[in-house]
């Protein structure tokens, strides 16, 4: 009799995130999401790259000094 052919049983859950940088959930005040989105808007880009360039942009303000 010939060989059957294995299957490989599917594994449960999420699958993983390939390396990706981790989630970082936050609430944000209806004003500040909208602030958010029309920089995001007037820039052409994403409401998660607008959050990523604005804290980048608010930590390099506080260079040198020390953190709160």
């Amino acid at each position: 009799m010939a060989k059957s052919i294995k299957v490989a049983p599917k594994k449960r859950g999420r699958p993983p995130s390939g390396g990706r940088d981790p989630i970082v959930p936050t609430r944000l005040p209806e004003h500040q999401i909208a602030a958010i989105d029309a920089y995001a808007t007037k820039a052409g880009i994403t409401r998660s790259e607008a959050v990523r360039q604005l804290i980048e942009a608010g930590l390099s303000l506080r260079k040198g000094r020390r953190y709160k």
